[in-house]
């Protein structure tokens, strides 16, 4: 028969998908623009990039599934996206991962998984400020990491923790690599359009053979077939088809194979397997994953069944020594998606599955080499031996075959170092041989990567009470400790620490509390003085200053300093003398330590790390333990009655620029603009809802393009709009509307000589307008006179946004060049202050809170992904909390009510309005109750606070513009007496909708603060009037002493109880046998 003819035994392996339950799910994945494919395993673990800017690693268990946390340990190591990540081939729990930030880190898993979150690497190298793009093992040789970066391909031995071989000849940057299975060669795909052939240990050049490959620069992988003189690549040729090539090295110039399959932008990540010649080709952004098997003739790709689920974000391939083959199951790929990693087993179809198939599993590459890398770097080759996947020939049957999960500390001052003993299986925590050897190993020093860490990376080191002073380097620099001597020194650590903790709850509970009749006997921890619930509300609130770990917003760079750990005093040293006292070792934010040093709380880490991380004036939030802190935490949105909306809306135009917010409303009447030429805007009045009629829609013909408009805030007939051409037009709306559609504004304003961004009026002066253009300038003007009177300047780029402090006096602005700046305009055309803002170069949106202290900015992160930050006023170097959303392509346009400090945000094209409150104490940004709209909307616009209707418990009111209608939106609190004036929702507003001072007086700096008003209706009661103040509560002391006699305070309390208790209850003298037939009374004497 011809050897066409004969079938594979592989030809007919089945995709076996598992039900959701055996994924692993809830995750948080991105998209990312890496060469990597975003997610590695070995025998034992499994590691993916998390979260949208794909900094931070998650590591779980091979076989793991179920709903993730989102609190979950993850390695935090890099300060960018990780690009790619590699699981050494001889040792499970030997990571190494690589970074934008132009860092390759090695990780150490222990052997139970990640039960914390880990920021502190084995080694650290460098690529001297270029952005790593791919990182690797070699495949006989231990100990041996390649990484590429731009054009560079870099050797490094980790058991020197040095580079021993470094190349530059690649003209642009390395797409991929991949090494030989007998590890003599490597194969490189460049983004030149080339294939090269690269080998380290030659003399001269070490490329030894080029050929054009795919013609399109985008991304390309490449994969050499096993230990065979072929290799395999795939990328898009010229007209942006993807392909895949197979080459022979013997003829390397001419393809042997070139596949075209579709044109999809997706970049096909090759998965091989060697030992039975199956190739997978996962997409990037595919449902679909694709099974080839690879033949040496003709045709060389056979195709096989194809697997449709998910959306891909990354794939890999699984060890064959994890395979469950008594289920035949051949090869496995887990597939990475947006929330899940799904595992897809490959299964060959048999009659029984209670034997071994051998003729399915040949003998595969195994995990033990002899073979280290300095001896392969001078010329030695040697295959890793082939090991069986028989169980009856493993040492433990069918389990899983887990090699050693990592090396211990890399390098020490010692002289007798052999690889033997650097890559020695660690010892399980708490065995005796772990704990015996603790203080020999605290005299060993370690040498960091490259001499020394990083420099944004200081520790706080695990300091020995009988060490005076600390292990300093050479350079001066303390000595770290690396996670596997963190490992063995855990258990001493964790009874020292308790005890510490135990000393600094009382210290600051007694500090709190204030009450000298408390002693410490009565503070200690399971005193009975501590079982009412306000007490253990207190406790708790304590205890989680010094307890709670706060996840860094994004990979926050740590800092460790010995500095910040204080001497014990000499009565504690006299007490514990002759103990080894540990202190925990913990991460602290950077900025939160900068801050206590200039606040001068040099002991702010006397009692633990973590509580002077977190030491702010107010206290804790306890709002996931002791139920909800905001009193609008369960607000409510509700659309209008149908008869109050506008609806037949025609010709929106959709043409407007993304500085403008599109709709504006005011008590009166709306600004729609429309489609077409003219740069018309329509005017509709709130007062006549209903159906429009069809034909024309009178309104504003500015006679260019509309950039932005704005009502005037004191002025509900006064509408300014500016123009393409620089000019803002002044209209001035009748009484009655626009009845006829009209060109003749009331003033024209020639701000400009090139575009203008946006206009804002001030909020509390009449007849200042300001305007901001392309020409990067920000001028003042007066409506009165039409004159220039401030201006200001420093922007390099485009200005997404202004926005007035509530005072009137700053106004702060969000640029294209990632600053956010902060003005004073009547003093200085400069900015005052300056700071780091939004990323993204889409857009971004600015507004002030909280009386001025804070501000708050919407913009967008690396990947488009949506956030909002909240900075301090006076210190913008760096965002307070910053919460993400979601990817979208609309700007977030924010509204702050700062009564309620409620931030509404929304986008266009968005059906939902996010909710959140803006407070002064972690984590600053809370999430309150979401409104989600039937249908997608185009703007929406506040009114002023003197609208609401409060009687409703209504405390804030917009409208809200959709593809057709006008709808008013209403945001009530829920609330049981709303009869009442609810005077703790309501408190007195400023008074906004009418102006404060004049142009004349605020260009003059004659300031004047807003006056303010109460909300309460004539007639309606407030809430607080009802509630009794009770009396201050009389020292138990003082009514104990007398015999046990109540105190007065506790009898009307008591008679209050029972008054509100008979109130509820239905009262009556009746009897239930009052109703019932009795017997007579001459029955009862018989």
């Amino acid at each position: 028969m011809a050897w066409r003819f004969k079938a594979s035994k592989y030809k007919n392996a089945a995709p076996i998908v598992p039900k959701a339950e055996a994924c692993v799910r809830e995750i948080c994945v991105g998209s990312y623009q890496t060469y990597g494919n975003n997610i590695a395993a070995s025998g034992a673990f499994m590691a993916f990039n998390w979260e949208h800017t794909g900094s931070s690693v998650a590591v779980l268990p091979l076989d793991d599934c179920g709903r993730k946390s989102k609190t979950m340990p993850l390695l935090h190591g890099h300060t960018d996206t990780v690009t790619d990540l590699k699981f050494s081939p001889f040792h499970d729990g030997l990571l190494a991962t690589a970074s934008q930030d132009c860092l390759v880190k090695i990780w150490h898993i222990p052997e139970k998984g990640l039960e914390q979150s880990l920021s502190d690497p084995e080694a650290i190298f460098s690529h001297k400020q270029r952005r790593v793009e791919t990182v690797g093992f070699h495949p006989t040789a231990d100990g041996l990491m390649y990484s590429t970066a731009a054009g560079c391909v870099a050797l490094f031995d980790l058991s020197t923790q040095k580079e021993i071989f470094s190349n530059n000849e690649h003209p642009e940057v390395i797409q991929s690599a991949s090494w030989r299975e007998d590890g003599s060669v490597l194969a490189t795909s460049c983004k030149d359009k080339c294939v090269r052939i690269f080998d380290p240990r030659a003399a001269g050049s070490p490329i030894q053979l080029t050929a054009e490959s795919h013609q399109s620069i985008k991304d390309s992988r490449v994969v050499w077939l096993g230990n065979q003189q072929r290799i395999l690549t795939t990328g898009f040729d010229a007209a942006r088809l993807r392909q895949v090539i197979i080459r022979d090295v013997r003829n390397f110039n001419t393809p042997e194979k070139t596949l075209e399959l579709d044109c999809s932008t997706g970049i096909l990540m090759p998965l091989f397997d060697p030992d039975t010649n199956m190739l997978f080709l996962a997409g990037k952004g595919d449902t679909t994953i694709n099974y080839l098997e690879i033949t040496d003739k003709d045709p060389y790709l056979i195709e096989g069944l194809r697997h449709t689920g998910e959306q891909t974000k990354g794939a890999c391939l699984v060890p064959k020594r994890a395979l469950k083959v008594m289920e035949a199951e051949v090869n496995r790929v887990l597939q990475l998606t947006s929330n899940m990693v799904i595992p897809i087993m490959y299964q060959v179809p048999r009659k029984t599955y209670r034997d071994f198939h051998a003729d399915l599993y040949p003998e595969t590459t195994g995990y033990k080499t002899e073979l280290v890398a300095s001896e392969w770097l001078n010329g030695s080759n040697q295959m890793v031996p082939k090991m069986s996947l028989d169980p009856a020939k493993r040492e433990h049957g069918d389990e899983p075959i887990i090699p050693r999960l990592g090396p211990k500390p890399f390098s020490s001052t010692t002289g007798d170092v052999s690889f033997d003993k650097v890559f020695a299986v660690p010892l399980a925590p708490g065995s005796h041989e772990n704990i015996s050897s603790v203080g020999q190993d605290s005299g060993v020093e370690m040498t960091p990567a490259q001499g020394s860490k990083p420099d944004l990376i200081v520790e706080i080191e695990i300091k020995k009470k009988h060490e005076r002073e600390p292990v300093v380097a050479g350079n001066g620099v303390q000595k770290s400790l690396t996670t596997s001597e963190r490992r063995k020194s855990s258990a001493d650590d964790d009874e020292s620490s308790d005890k510490i903790f135990e000393q600094n709850s009382e210290s600051s509970e007694n500090s709190m509390e204030g009450d000298g009749d408390r002693t410490d006997a009565e503070m200690r921890r399971l005193s009975s003085s501590r079982s009412s619930f306000a007490e253990r509300r207190r406790i708790y609130e304590n205890r989680s200053k010094s307890q709670v770990d706060e996840k860094p917003q994004s990979p926050v760079p740590l800092r460790r300093e010995h500095s910040k750990v204080d001497p014990l005093k000499p009565s504690q040293q006299q007490q514990q003398q002759g103990n080894i006292i540990d202190t925990k070792r913990i991460s602290v934010p950077e900025g939160k330590l900068m801050e206590e040093h200039r606040r001068g709380n040099g002991a702010g880490l006397k009692k633990s790390a973590t509580e002077a991380a977190f030491s702010a004036a107010s206290t804790k939030r306890t709002s996931t333990v002791f139920g909800k802190v905001s009193k609008f935490r369960h607000l409510k949105g509700t659309p209008g009655h149908k008869s109050t909306h506008i609806e037949n809306l025609r010709n929106l135009s959709r043409q407007i620029p993304g500085e403008c917010n599109g709709f504006h409303a005011n008590q009166e009447r709306v600004a729609v603009p429309l489609s077409g030429p003219g740069g018309k805007i329509a005017i509709f009045e709130l007062s006549r809802p209903g159906r429009l009629p069809d034909g024309v829609i009178p309104s504003l013909v500015n006679g260019s393009n509309i950039m932005d408009f704005q009502w005037d805030p004191f002025d509900a007939q006064r509408l300014a709009v500016a123009c393409d051409d620089g000019i803002v037009k002044i209209w001035q709306i009748e009484a009655g509307g626009l009845s006829e559609p009209t060109n003749t504004p009331a003033g024209e304003l020639t701000a400009h000589l090139d575009k203008i961004y946006f206009i804002r009026f001030h909020p509390l002066a009449a007849d200042v307008l300001l305007t901001a253009s392309y020409d990067m300038t920000i001028k003042l003007w007066d409506l009165r006179t039409m004159s220039e009177k401030c201006s200001m300047s420093g922007h390099t780029d485009q200005i997404f946004d202004f926005a007035w402090s509530p005072c009137g006096r700053l106004g702060a602005t969000v640029c294209k060049d990632g600053k956010i700046r902060v003005y004073n305009p009547r003093k200085s055309e400069t900015p005052i202050r300056e700071g780091n803002g939004p990323v993204g170069t889409r857009g971004a949106r600015i507004t002030w809170a909280l009386d001025g202290h804070y501000i708050v900015c919407t913009g967008f992160d690396k990947v488009s992904e949506r956030q909002i930050s909240v900075y301090n006023a006076q210190k913008l170097s760096a965002p307070l909390n910053t919460a993400s959303l979601d990817v979208s392509p609309s700007i977030l346009i924010p509204f702050y009510d700062e009564d309620s400090s409620t931030l509404f945000v929304t986008g266009k094209g968005d059906s939902t309005i996010y909710c959140y409150e803006i407070t002064d104490e972690e984590p600053y940004i809370c999430p309150l109750s979401h409104h989600r709209c039937t249908s997608l909307h185009q703007g929406l616009s506040f009114l002023t606070k003197n609208h609401c209707d409060v009687a409703s418990v209504e405390f804030s009111k917009a409208y809200r513009l959709t593809n057709t209608t006008i709808e008013p939106l209403s945001f009530t609190v829920p609330r049981i007496k709303s009869e009442l004036f609810q005077d703790d929702l309501f408190p007195p507003t400023r008074i906004t909708w009418s102006a404060t001072l004049s142009a004349e007086d605020w260009f003059a700096s004659n300031d004047k603060a807003a006056a303010k008003v109460s909300l309460k209706p004539e007639g309606m009661e407030t809430l607080s009037s009802i509630q009794q103040v009770p009396a201050q509560p009389i020292r138990k002391s003082d009514h104990t002493q007398f015999g046990g006699q109540k105190s007065e305070y506790e009898i009307n309390k008591q008679q209050e109880i029972q008054k509100s208790v008979s109130a509820r209850m239905e009262f009556t003298t009746k009897l239930e046998q009052d109703d019932m037939e009795g017997v007579d009374e001459n029955e009862w004497q018989e």
